[in-house]
């Protein structure tokens, strides 16, 4: 049976969704321009980060261009640097009505943005405790990945390459062991620089990429956001239909078996 992306969706926390992008808000020239990015990527979660947004909504906001009927908000904990902060992040925000969903991040260094493994797996979980679905970004590693799964992270989300960083999927084969090792969804967070970066991580096998600075830091965000949105879909269906096993010799495409001269 052909495969096909309609009878495919993303399953997160028991939540169908049809689209496997998931995209962030930040770094846009405008709140105009980021709406027109966010339709023609054909998202439907989209990231906010907590600190970045005025909840009390008392002067224009990203949230007066983001329609929360048509997106799901993932409110995230970007800019925490320790387990509290990250938690009281992610409190305020479900205060505020944001959702109780959380992207959580907790970084352990200014320079690098590389994940505090240990103080992201004690907020994790003090927030599933607390009835957060929560969706952690962390490093490429497999044991982290399963420590946070055991914890009772709804998703992992390993990092393709530092944030922002644009440099794609650099440790495909830890994606791949991250893959064997967890049941829960694995989406590729930071460091997709262009579409192909995107198709790669799903034709690893992932089920969704998370992404923000390739769209917004382009020169052209909203194609980019449809470039983006085509291969995510192109890279699933690779994925799905299986690649032919890679040979150190040549294999003719026309096979002279059985043909005379």
């Amino acid at each position: 049976m052909t495969y096909s992306l309609e009878s495919d969706p993303l399953i997160l926390a028991g939540k169908s969704f049809r689209s496997r992008l998931l995209v962030g808000t930040g770094k846009y020239q405008s709140f105009a321009l980021m709406k027109d990015a966010l339709d023609a990527s054909g998202a439907e979660i989209v990231t906010v980060a907590v600190r970045r947004v005025n909840l009390d909504r008392s002067s224009e906001s990203m949230l007066d261009y983001i329609d929360t009927k048509r997106y799901m908000l993932l409110p995230n904990t970007a800019g925490c640097y320790t387990a509290d902060e990250a938690v009281r992040a992610a409190m305020l925000g479900r205060e505020a009505g944001l959702s109780e969903w959380v992207k959580l991040e907790v970084i352990g260094d200014e320079k690098t943005l590389f994940p505090d493994t240990g103080a992201l797996l004690s907020a994790t979980k003090t927030l599933v405790k607390e009835g957060f679905i929560v969706l952690p970004y962390t490093n490429d590693d497999p044991i982290v990945a399963r420590k946070l799964e055991d914890a009772g992270a709804a998703a992992v989300m390993p990092m393709g390459a530092p944030i922002g960083s644009g440099m794609g999927i650099r440790n495909p084969a830890n994606i791949k062991i991250i893959l064997e090792t967890v049941s829960v969804p694995v989406l590729v967070d930071a460091g997709v620089g262009t579409a192909s970066d995107a198709s790669i991580a799903m034709e690893l096998g992932c089920d969704a990429v998370l992404m923000n600075t390739a769209i917004a830091g382009a020169d052209d965000p909203v194609a980019m956001a449809k470039a983006m949105k085509l291969a995510v879909q192109s890279g699933r269906i690779a994925s799905k239909a299986g690649r032919i096993a890679r040979k150190l010799y040549a294999t003719a495409s026309s096979p002279l078996d059985g043909i005379s001269f």
